[in-house]
């Protein structure tokens, strides 16, 4: 089923007279970046009927974080469960949904899917690097009705610098602990109507695991972009086009297998030998063509693109004996160490596989992924039956797929080295899974006095295709269509014109894929958020409560959680979050000289299940009415602190995460188990030379706290240790 690209399968169709104007004065560059940015920030009062966050350029630099993870932390109602300590594979939930992998989120790049594959393989194995990002957003609740697919939880959209209108650049060089360097570099100008702009980023670390025996556990990230600008614009017209292209590729030596809990107490960086030979290879292209145009009266960005993927995990998958006969899983091994102590004391490289004959099975999960579409979104302002009518309308077509080449290879462990056994390798995972995905969206915000409510739709008609491709099958293809539509209701009221009060509803969707039977439906929900803002600019206040009634979840069982290459769905019964998020922050002027920034994030997330079931998804088991669901804390807290002067500042970020239940009900492996609670303090301070650059210092995790984070898939695993960075900047 290899399709042709079908860039006429979308358009926007506008019959009607627009009458309010849009910001005549900004040039067609200046609109561009407002539509791929979505919230912007040049309203002191947001006015979305919904919970939107928005981080920019100078709040990012004041920790330069790599890891996403640490920037979103600041964001009340993102719930995380983190893997290697980096960020490299994140697994981001909102608002109490799975975070693995951040498969039930929408992930954007200048507002476009960049996931791999979003529909048929939504797992976010690829994540854009930080270093390259300008600025992010947020959106839960109503404001993520028109970013599919999953509108469950919300969408993140991540966007990278805009063209420059004059000559501007900068170069970032840095070094610090465990072999880290960082070299970042932009330069763009615009000449005319034409306008360029050239970022390169690389980071690298050697890891701060130590593994049995020597080795790297760093990772080595690269990524070039390049955009090309030009203005068609008229006297009548705002008119521009963008070509952006980009390249990145990653090599980590990165690993699924832990600790022991015994193991961890003593030294939470140990690695076993085992995982000697894990790694990570991926490369990753992107090209995306831009047209924005508009008037006064209206303006529509069109956007084509195309990301390709692809990648190696050479990782260790299990053991089992030489000439056929069962093992435990690693789950086991490393959940009861004293019942399989030999079998631990092998992992280690304590003794050889040699005694019993135990083979070391190294996985080789290579895939192949393609993204493209045509997306077109419309924005319009009218009024009827005097009322303003502020009108959103979009539409996309979507196509991806994912090409699995899933190996395994045998090893013997001998003198504390992986060497091969010599028997030829065993293909496991021979499939293929593709997409063809219309996507439509229609809002509009109609407008009285002080009240806007805005009322939404979006339709999602997919169809999904399996094939497997094993050679003892017999590759017939499996079909999956889904077509429903989803609507939202919101309202924002002025109270003044520093506060306000919202409220929204809307239905929550995740698909369910081809390769699962019928009987495996799409998780829909309910979800309803009611809040309220404050802003003055210079203090602000943000509380929401919200409740998502959700008819059943859908959860795949992978390598990440199960650590079982099936990839095997289930539903659960039915199940609820209720939560609270709330931001404050005000700036102290201390006097002429010096600033006093402090802000505040904190959720509260109580997610439970309402009835009970019996399910084989290893993270459920046997659950009962009222257990709470996995990997979701219920308290967390982020506190940032600054010192602000002409010429130097000060910034310390605190966070608390609960402890989170490893699974939800009785009878499997994880029952009552807990990952810790988490604090973490990180620490930045910059001084600035004027025109001679910046110097800047900064520690992660300055009192070197670690616990465990999640014992998925194969043993416990830490949270960063403490890392030190110093750096260099200059601009021009």
């Amino acid at each position: 089923m290899n399709k042709q690209f079908k860039i006429g399968a979308i358009a926007t169709a506008v019959t009607s007279v627009f009458s309010t104007p849009v910001l005549a004065e900004d040039s067609a560059a200046d609109k561009l970046i407002e539509r791929v940015q979505i919230i912007g920030q040049k309203q002191k009062l947001k006015t979305e009927s919904g919970s939107a966050t928005f981080i920019g350029e100078e709040e990012l630099a004041q920790f330069k974080f790599d890891d996403i993870n640490r920037v979103l932390y600041s964001i009340p109602g993102v719930n995380i469960r983190e893997e290697d300590g980096f960020g490299l594979r994140p697994n981001i939930g909102f608002r109490g949904v799975t975070p693995e992998r951040s498969k039930k989120i929408t992930i954007m790049e200048d507002g476009v899917l960049i996931g791999p594959a979003p529909y048929s393989a939504p797992a976010a194995y690829y994540f854009p690097m930080m270093t390259k990002i300008n600025s992010l957003e947020v959106f839960k609740g109503p404001s993520a009705i028109k970013y599919g697919p999953f509108t469950v939880a919300g969408a993140l959209n991540l966007t990278t610098r805009p063209v420059p209108s004059a000559l501007e650049g900068a170069i970032d060089l840095s070094v610090g602990s465990n072999g880290y360097q960082k070299i970042h570099g932009y330069a763009g100008d615009t000449h005319g109507k034409f306008g360029y702009l050239v970022e390169a980023a690389k980071v690298k670390s050697d890891g701060f695991k130590e593994l049995d025996g020597g080795g790297d556990t760093g990772f080595d990230k690269n990524d070039i972009m390049a955009k090309f600008q030009y203005d068609f614009s008229t006297d009548s017209y705002n008119q521009i086009v963008e070509l952006k292209i980009d390249y990145a590729d990653e090599v980590s030596n990165e690993t699924y297998l832990g600790l022991t809990d015994a193991d961890f107490k003593q030294n939470p960086n140990r690695r076993y030998t085992a995982s000697q030979k894990d790694k990570m290879d991926w490369d990753h292209q992107q090209v995306m063509l831009t047209h924005f145009i508009g008037n006064d009266d209206f303006d529509v960005t069109t956007k084509v693109y195309r990301h390709d993927f692809k990648r190696s995990w050479f990782k260790i998958n299990g053991l089992k004996r030489q000439g056929g006969g069962t093992l435990p899983a690693l789950q086991n091994i490393l959940a009861e160490p004293e019942r399989y102590e030999d079998l631990l004391r092998l992992l280690k490289g304590e003794i050889d596989s040699s005694r019993n004959n135990e083979l070391i099975i190294l996985g080789d999960n290579n895939r192949k992924f393609y993204s493209q579409g045509i997306q077109s979104e419309l924005y319009w302002y009218t009024k009827l039956a005097g009322l303003k009518h502020s009108f959103n309308i979009g539409a996309r077509f979507h196509q991806d797929q994912i090409q699995r080449r899933h190996t395994e290879d045998s090893f013997l462990m001998t003198s504390s080295q992986l060497v091969s056994d010599g028997i030829a390798q065993v293909a496991t995972s021979t499939n293929l899974e593709e997409t063809d995905a219309i996507s439509i969206f229609i809002k509009d915000t109609i407008s009285y006095k002080a009240l806007d409510v805005t009322v939404g739709v979006r339709g999602e008609f997919i169809d999904a295709y399996f094939q497997n491709q094993a050679p003892s099958k017999d590759g017939d293809w499996q079909k999956k269509s889904t077509q429903i539509w989803l609507p939202s209701l919101s309202a924002f009221y002025k109270l003044s014109d520093n506060s306000g009060v919202f409220f929204g509803i809307h239905e929550g969707f995740v698909p369910s894929s081809p390769k699962q039977p019928s009987s495996i439906k799409p998780e829909n929900s309910i979800n309803y958020e009611l809040g309220g803002r404050y802003n003055n600019g210079n203090t602000n206040l943000e509380a929401t409560v919200f409740f998502n009634d959700i008819e059943n979840l859908i959860e795949t069982c992978g390598f990440s959680n199960c650590g079982q290459d099936d990839e095997k769905e289930f539903n659960s019964g039915k199940a609820s979050v209720a939560g609270l998020e709330l931001t404050a922050g005000h700036t102290f002027t201390l006097n002429s000289s010096f600033d006093l920034p402090v802000s505040l994030a904190y959720t509260y997330t109580k997610a439970k299940f309402d009835t009970a079931f019996e399910s084989a998804f290893p993270q459920w088991g046997n659950v009962k009415k009222g257990d709470k669901l996995p990997y979701t804390p219920e308290n967390q807290l982020t506190l940032k602190v600054g010192i602000q002067a002409n010429d130097w500042g000060i910034n310390a970020i605190g966070r608390y995460i609960d402890s989170m239940q490893e699974a939800s009900g009785e009878g499997v492996l994880l029952s009552g188990v807990e990952t810790d609670a988490l604090s973490i303090v990180d620490l930045s301070a910059n001084y600035s030379f004027d025109k001679y650059g910046v110097i800047y210092l900064k520690v992660d995790n300055v009192f070197d706290k670690q616990e465990i984070v999640s014992r998925r898939p194969y043993g416990a695993r830490p949270s960063k240790a403490r890392q030190a960075f110093v750096g260099y900047q200059y601009q021009f």
